[in-house]
């Protein structure tokens, strides 16, 4: 009898340890990523030396910033177990419309023309998650349809035309690449919007129901949580966030095109899923999506230092897409199985 109980006790004290290293594996996803970043400049930096340099650093992060906020925004998505793929659409069309306010009244604060794009941005978003919340249609049909749809918009407000640089006031072009704090302000506002979203998930009631959605939707409608509610708020949120980044993109680059951010949700749903969120749903963190960004940066920054086409820079996020979502799977199985 007590041979047999020391030997449940020795399997159960080896399943636990099991189960331990995975959920661990688990929480230190991050510091994963981390390493893969560490390899990668190390591997770069032998290569074109003037990898290391401050100034491309900066521009790694420049370039970076805007990817990171619209990625926050499609993260809130994600974890919901949705995906909002009009993120570029609306990205496209908000920097269209208020790159032609700005063109015809030049006199607008730049406050104003920012409020504005996010006030555009956060009514596309409400289309697209009354479409989901109340038309039950599937997350990646109606946003694929929107998406369309806002770039079809693009194109019938502008008639074809763009906005050049010699159009935009001086002041609105300085919004994103201004640097009164001593780093250009889009990298700030990234850092901003970073911190605001991690409070907002970690600590307030409403991030924790958007977990709980995305992990299970019946035993959230069965707790209390408004599951269509706040499925509704995540589109908002996304919308919102995407008409910033809207402004902002039309700053930096100093021009509005019908091509804008053509292609951008993909980077966003790549820097997402690299950083640990789940297509699931229920799981994700702002630190691994930081992370997820920045090494989709350097990725592309060293391709093209080391004058790789962009063709194989296409074929890196698609690679790394694959790598992530099939991780991702295969920990949760395993995890999974061991807790049974």
């Amino acid at each position: 009898m007590n041979i047999q109980n020391t030997a449940g006790e020795a399997h159960k004290k080896a399943t636990t340890k099991k189960t331990g290293f995975w959920m661990n594996l688990l929480r230190v996803r991050e510091a994963g990523i981390s390493l893969i970043i560490l390899i990668l400049v190390v591997l770069v930096s032998l290569r074109a030396p003037a990898f290391l340099t401050a100034d491309n650093f900066m521009d790694i992060l420049m370039n970076i910033s805007i990817l990171v906020i619209v990625s926050l925004a499609q993260t809130m998505v994600l974890i919901t177990h949705g995906i909002d793929l009009s993120v570029s659409s609306i990205i496209g069309l908000v920097a269209m419309m208020v790159a032609f306010i700005l063109k015809q009244y030049p006199g607008t604060p730049i406050f104003s023309a920012v409020l504005l794009g996010m006030a555009l941005g956060t009514v596309l978003g409400s289309f697209n998650g009354l479409v989901i919340t109340f038309g039950n249609v599937p997350p990646i049909i109606a946003t694929l349809g929107s998406q369309s749809i806002f770039r079809g918009l693009v194109f019938y407000y502008s008639q074809g035309t763009w906005i050049n640089s010699f159009e935009l006031p001086a002041n609105f072009k300085l919004l994103s690449k201004g640097t009164p704090l001593g780093l250009p302000n889009l990298v700030i506002f990234a850092v901003v919007i970073a911190v605001l979203v991690y409070f907002f998930l970690k600590y307030t009631r409403t991030g924790r129901d958007i977990y709980a959605v995305g992990s299970n939707p019946d035993a959230a409608q069965f707790a209390g949580i408004r599951t269509h509610r706040v499925k509704l708020l995540v589109y908002m949120l996304s919308g919102l966030l995407s008409g910033f980044a809207a402004v902002l993109w039309a700053s930096r680059f100093e021009s509005a095109q019908t091509n804008t951010a053509l292609g951008f949700e993909l980077q966003t749903v790549t820097a997402s899923v690299i950083g640990g969120v789940s297509t699931s749903g229920g799981a994700g963190t702002v630190p691994g999506v930081l992370l997820g960004a920045l090494l989709l940066g350097i990725i592309q920054n060293s391709l093209t230092l080391v004058r790789i086409s962009a063709f194989w820079q296409m074929a890196a996020q698609g690679l790394l897409i694959l790598i992530a979502v099939i991780s991702d799977k295969y920990i949760l199985e395993r995890v999974e199985k061991i807790k049974k």
